[in-house]
């Protein structure tokens, strides 16, 4: 049984800030389980970023702290429109099967865990009261400053933005947790909900950020540029020409999206592995993906990381921690190619199983082209309807001769019609 000091050294271990960290040391002393929430929007699709948190949870539940998982639809539709009301429930159900797909392909138990729709409470009568209590006290100032990090920046910015940082601060409140966890860029978001809080009442929570894995040009890895991320369904031949366009300039260390990643998720992922093979408190379950950590065979014991490559080229490199890696990087011993095929390869078995779970799960698909529809598509062209051939009633073709009591000439009528019928099973004959 962990004691209090080593679970609080799970819950942050690895982590870029903690802010309330000794709250947290208070609740693991008192012998309670700790509550944490952590929220994503259902906007664009979700990336192998998310490895980076979804990853940390794995700690969390390790430490006995209790998850859950906020679909934030509401917020989703409030960032500047990113998330259209039509697709929002859509794209919810995706982001859903997606994070569940990751999280039993890394092994992580899914029953330890509670998803929860944002729209499931956001929309009663009490938080809405808490909102316009908050919108009575929050300057606008305030709530602009605060969302600068998360909400997208435009020149005339929508009055949804602005109430973006108070719902998600009510959140905390709602879902009655003891700390939030996010990245580091929602560091002013959490930073406003510890400031407005107690003003209407309610407990300041802690906070625990993780750093931001940079996107594979460089800068932040977005849902919205596709060529700074690698998706969870991309296929193989996907996955490693992004690689290979990656940047990665030799010795450079800087704003590094392949080493950061090696760090912030492969680096974690194996040990974690390690530590299930070696029975070190088992927190993972028998996952769908292979459960081997991202080491080669050969491995001397301590390895948690080796970068392969043929022995007319040296040979296999093996790491015991991201310092070595990043070292040998920067020392240029560690050459560009060589890391970029070994992370290809590494991103590859990660995504092998989630991949094969939306091939086998056709409601997934389809919910997949609902939420994100084809922009290019075109629409489908209608049938044209056949002509049929109706013959006119005696007395009205085309050749008919009045008679002399006024009547048509039925002989004419009737050759006239025999013709027609003749025309057409010649025309619409396939022999």
């Amino acid at each position: 049984m962990a004691t209090a000091e080593e679970k609080y050294e799970l819950i942050t271990r690895r982590l870029a800030e903690v802010l309330g960290g000794d709250a947290i040391k208070a609740i693991l002393t008192e012998g309670r389980q700790p509550k944490c929430y952590w929220g994503t929007a259902p906007t664009g699709r979700p990336h192998i970023g998310y490895f980076v948190p979804l990853t940390k949870i794995a700690d969390f539940l390790r430490a006995d702290v209790h998850v859950t998982v906020l679909l934030a639809d509401v917020h989703a539709f409030l960032d500047n429109l990113k998330a259209p009301l039509e697709l929002v429930a859509y794209r919810t159900k995706y982001y859903e099967y997606t994070i569940t797909a990751v999280l039993r392909s890394l092994g992580i138990p899914i029953s330890a865990l509670r998803f929860v729709e944002g729209s499931s409470y956001q929309l009663t009568r009490e938080y809405n009261m808490d909102n316009y209590r908050l919108c009575a006290t929050v300057t606008e100032h305030d709530a602009k400053k605060a969302g600068a990090e998360v909400v997208k920046q435009v020149e005339s910015p929508l009055l949804s933005g602005l109430l973006y940082p108070g719902l998600q601060a009510l959140d905390e409140q709602y879902l009655d947790c003891d700390f939030q966890f996010g990245g580091v860029d929602q560091r002013k978001i959490f930073t406003f909900a510890e400031l407005y809080l107690p003003k209407l009442g309610y407990k300041k929570r802690s906070h625990l950020m993780n750093a931001m894995v940079p996107g594979l040009a460089g800068g932040k890895m977005s849902a919205s540029d596709p060529n700074s991320k690698i998706d969870f369904l991309d296929s193989p031949e996907v996955v490693s020409r992004k690689l290979k366009s990656a940047f990665c300039e030799e010795g450079n260390a800087e704003g590094n999206g392949v080493l950061a990643f090696v760090e912030a998720v492969l680096i974690p992922i194996s040990q974690l592995r390690l530590d299930h093979q070696k029975g070190v408190e088992k927190v993972l379950v028998d996952g769908t993906g292979d459960q081997h950590p991202f080491i080669s065979a050969d491995a001397p014991e301590g390895t948690v990381f080796s970068v392969e490559r043929d022995e007319k080229f040296g040979g296999s490199t093996h790491y015991k921690s991201y310092d070595e890696v990043k070292t040998d990087f920067v020392n240029k011993t560690l050459h560009p190619k060589d890391l970029k095929n070994t992370v290809a390869n590494c991103i590859n078995r990660l995504l092998d199983p989630v991949r094969k779970a939306y091939e086998e799960n056709e409601e997934w698909q389809r919910i997949t082209a609902l939420a994100y529809p084809d922009p290019n598509a075109k629409p489908a062209k209608t049938k044209k309807k056949e002509k049929v051939y109706h013959p006119p009633p005696p007395g009205k073709g085309r050749n008919a001769k009045p008679t002399a009591d006024g009547a048509a000439n039925v002989e004419a009528e009737v050759a006239e019609v025999t013709a027609s019928i003749e025309k057409v099973d010649v025309g619409s004959s396939t022999s």
